[in-house]
């Protein structure tokens, strides 16, 4: 996550209504184009439509929206299998035509209400299950598989984004203990182990939630391979008060390091939500208000817990702390 990442567009060049989607569908996939075309709200890089009940229409809108579209649609199929939640697969693709210049996707619809619209209730299941996604997700990647651009590195490389966004969010005094975590995940020495697939935007607009739990994962643009604590950040970004404990002894692959780069990780997540919501308060492009408050309870829980001892890591017999391999 970069400072650009606060400031790059989300309006598309082209308006993308029901109608273009329903066009665009006959053109290219006229088996599919019966179906019910429903606009899903939210969304970064990609403006979503439900097509029926068990697909789903992805059009870009940002410049960098295909690239990433083209990474699920490469490494979707080959992690899918061995996920245990809910992931999008690819179905179809829509090439870039005179009604529509970029690529587009059909996906599997994965059913559930994003986290940024609900609530954790089953706080300790939810732990559980994110451990048994992550230890999954991440084993040592291939050396083809994509490799870090705007995250993934040390967050040592994040601090000029970090003060971007501390300066521009009200902390109510705590700017301080914000800074303070930041700066001990920057002393963490880095990641040691082989680059893992690390899912790279895990938020909770990109987990979903059924029956009081986590019941999917989405959104796998962001896809890379490198440091885990990338995805470790969602023990507070993601889960609720009190569940980060339970996660890192359920997960049992990460060191003192690790978890120290991953809370700071977790602070600079914090801060870009409550930016976001802030940005949707004030009707700034891009903004998104449900954010917000979001960011702000993760702020909380960073700050609640100390990373050196509140979730020290209790390894299991056997635990090197380095990622497992395929």
């Amino acid at each position: 996550m970069t400072d650009s990442d606060s400031e790059s567009g989300t309006a598309a060049e082209i308006e993308i209504t029901a109608d273009l989607v329903r066009d665009l569908l006959r053109e290219q996939h006229p088996d599919l184009a019966e179906l019910a075309v429903r606009e899903v709200a939210g969304g970064w890089d990609n403006q979503q439509w439900r097509l029926g009940d068990e697909l789903a229409v992805r059009m870009p809108r940002t410049e960098r929206a295909p690239e990433l579209q083209r990474k699920e649609c490469r490494w979707l199929p080959h992690l899918a299998p061995r996920l245990p939640l809910a992931v999008p697969r690819p179905v179809r693709v829509g090439e870039p035509s005179a009604r529509f210049p970029k690529r587009w996707t059909i996906m599997t619809w994965v059913p559930g209400e994003p986290l940024d619209r609900t609530s954790i209730s089953r706080g300790d299941h939810a732990a559980d299950t994110l451990a048994d996604f992550l230890r999954a997700l991440h084993v040592a990647a291939p050396a083809e598989a994509p490799g870090v651009v705007d995250r993934g590195a040390h967050p040592g490389t994040c601090t000029e984004g970090f003060d971007h966004f501390l300066r521009s969010v009200a902390l109510n005094g705590r700017a301080d203990e914000v800074r303070a975590v930041w700066d001990d995940a920057v002393a963490a020495p880095a990641w040691e182990g082989p680059p893992v697939w690390v899912h790279g935007d895990l938020h909770p607009a990109n987990v979903v939630v059924s029956a009081g739990t986590l019941s999917g994962v989405i959104d796998f643009g962001d896809l890379f391979a490198g440091d885990p604590a990338w995805d470790l950040a969602a023990a507070w970004v993601v889960l609720p008060e009190g569940a980060a404990v339970r996660f890192f002894d359920a997960y049992a692959h990460a060191d003192g390091a690790t978890i120290r780069r991953a809370r700071g990780l977790a602070a600079l997540k914090s801060l870009f939500l409550m930016l976001m919501g802030q940005n949707g308060d004030r009707g700034l492009p891009g903004g998104k208000p449900a954010w917000g408050p979001a960011g702000r309870a993760a702020l909380d829980r960073v700050l609640s817990t100390d990373g050196r001892q509140d979730v020290a890591p209790r390894p299991r017999p056997g635990f090197s702390g380095r990622a497992a391999r395929t």
